[in-house]
């Protein structure tokens, strides 16, 4: 039996729970319908996220990135409802989304959300030499 959509967000446990690393997840298939001609949205999502204890499994984010396909969202709206069932699914130490929407009506629109894990301080980047 093919695959469904799916709003579930499976996890597996973080195998380096203590370190600070960076997870980046590129997804260039991301539609939605525009809610007030119907017409399809198409967008590129950017996840880069620090886990904590957990990681999001990618079938199922193919799945729940799936399920919005006949949905109608404002980019605002979709960006900051997928960011939020991200965190609450992985609870990481930080995470953006940038969701990269495509030219519509001749404007390209960028949205961009965050979270970050209260007490949480960002690593001190390294410059090499």
């Amino acid at each position: 039996m093919p695959s469904q959509p799916s709003k579930e967000l499976e996890t597996f446990e973080n195998p380096e729970p203590g370190r600070d690393y960076a997870i980046r997840i590129r997804v260039p298939e991301f539609t939605c319908l525009c809610p007030k001609t119907g017409q399809p949205d198409f967008a590129t999502l950017h996840i880069e996220y620090v886990p904590d204890r957990l990681c999001v499994e990618l079938k199922s984010l193919k799945l729940y990135v799936w399920s919005f396909r006949d949905e109608g969202a404002f980019h605002e709206a979709v960006t900051n409802r997928i960011l939020d069932d991200l965190v609450r699914a992985v609870q990481p130490r930080f995470m953006r989304l940038r969701a990269e929407f495509n030219v519509r009506g001749g404007i390209y629109t960028t949205v961009v959300a965050e979270h970050r894990k209260e007490g949480w301080q960002a690593p001190e980047v390294v410059t090499l030499p």
